[in-house]
């Protein structure tokens, strides 16, 4: 790459934000579903890595293309949606309701203005460091390792795979918006904080992600989950035999969610800038999503168009859902903070906050922490820093 062209690609970059047009993004050399590995070479796609490609999507990543502007048609016509129930922070119940029957629920005005503002700062700021590396030959952006090109994770970006080192993620943790129907949704206040992250589409992220879940549910019947059940209303029945039948069974699983995520919008979700899909009532089900070739069209149009900036989507993280293409010239970002259910162990949790992050926390946040924070004068392994490559992250986080 020229010394030119890298002072463009600077600029850029200096420039850059998470909610306005930017000059970042619609890379024409980087070819559709190309993947590195964890070293930055390029892999075949009959490989069978991760990310699954979209088979389906444009032709060439440029913002005028033919096979771009016939997608852009189609997304502007069908994309979102209908009748996206949005509530307001004091609806808690009704939040809590929604949230149960679809595993997912869009909750307006979570973020302040300055909340808002800081949080946008942050993402920016962190994307910088990301896109920092150029990708090989003369592609602008490393493709993050295991994903499609111009999409990144914060979490998985951090050497320490979570963004609680930093002041934009940390001071979102226990805000009046979202602690109320946090603790409605798990039946009490005793849940934990399993980390923070969130992810983000580029301008020119003409494929769709595959449906999928963030993580499985091992659906382990212990005392504090049946606990849990009973404290959002699950009523218990019993066979012949004096267990619990099948419909409770379910239901106790259906109603404790082991995790549940909120994802925070830096701008309004439009028809064009890669909103997410979620597919409703996917959250019991236990069969797998189906591959990106047989998904069809009402699926890759189930997504929350008209969800605006400082909402927030709660999460069922057992849900269906994936990104979708962003054939705007605005970053779509999505930090979240993902809470561990109270009847959930220590089991799994990492140290990635630092003590004296955790110091400036209001006393609740404090406890939701005190499993993923460091001892003082101790800094998480890797925190801060933020690299496309998963070998250079274990390597930072090594050292």
């Amino acid at each position: 790459m020229t010394e030119a062209r890298k002072q463009q690609l600077q600029a850029e970059l200096n420039s850059l934000t998470v909610h306005q047009e930017t000059r970042v993004g619609w890379d024409e050399n980087t070819p559709p579903n190309e993947t590195l590995d964890q070293y930055g070479n390029l892999l075949a796609q009959n490989r069978g890595v991760v990310p699954v490609p979209d088979n389906r999507s444009p032709k060439r990543r440029i913002y005028d293309d033919p096979t771009v502007e016939t997608l852009r048609a189609h997304l502007r016509k069908h994309n979102g949606i209908r009748g996206l129930e949005i509530c307001d922070p004091s609806e808690v119940e009704r939040a809590a309701r929604i949230f149960r029957r679809d595993g997912f629920v869009v909750i307006r005005d979570l973020l302040n203005a300055e909340q808002l503002e800081l949080w946008r700062a942050g993402c920016a700021e962190a994307l910088r460091q990301i896109l920092d590396t150029p990708g090989p030959g003369e592609r602008k952006y490393m493709t993050e390792t295991g994903r499609l090109p111009h999409r990144y994770s914060y979490g998985t970006c951090s050497a320490s795979r979570q963004m609680l080192h930093h002041p934009a993620w940390a001071n979102m943790l226990d805000l009046p918006t979202t602690t109320p129907i946090v603790t409605e949704i798990f039946g009490s206040s005793d849940y934990r904080v399993w980390g923070s992250g969130g992810d983000l589409c580029l301008p020119g992220a003409i494929e769709y992600q595959h449906l999928h879940s963030d993580g499985r549910d091992g659906q382990h019947l212990s005392e504090a989950r049946i606990e849990g059940a009973k404290r959002v209303g699950v009523e218990f029945n019993t066979d012949s035999s004096g267990n619990f039948d099948v419909p409770t069974l379910k239901l106790i699983m259906e109603m404790t969610p082991p995790t549940v995520t909120i994802n925070f919008l830096m701008a309004d979700l439009t028809w064009e800038n890669g909103p997410i899909r979620q597919i409703p009532g996917t959250h019991v089900v236990e069969q797998p999503p189906p591959i990106t070739d047989d998904e069809p069209d009402w699926m890759r149009h189930s997504t929350l168009v008209g969800a605006p900036a400082g909402a927030g989507v709660f999460r069922d993280n057992r849900a269906w859902h994936g990104a979708t293409p962003n054939l705007s010239k605005v970053v779509r970002a999505l930090p979240n903070v993902e809470y561990a259910a109270p009847w959930r162990t220590q089991d799994g949790f990492k140290i990635v906050m630092p003590h004296e992050m955790w110091e400036t926390l209001t006393p609740h946040a404090q406890k939701m922490c005190e499993w993923i924070k460091a001892e003082p004068g101790v800094w998480p392994p890797g925190a801060g820093i933020m690299h496309p490559l998963a070998n250079e992250r274990e390597e930072a986080a090594k050292s």
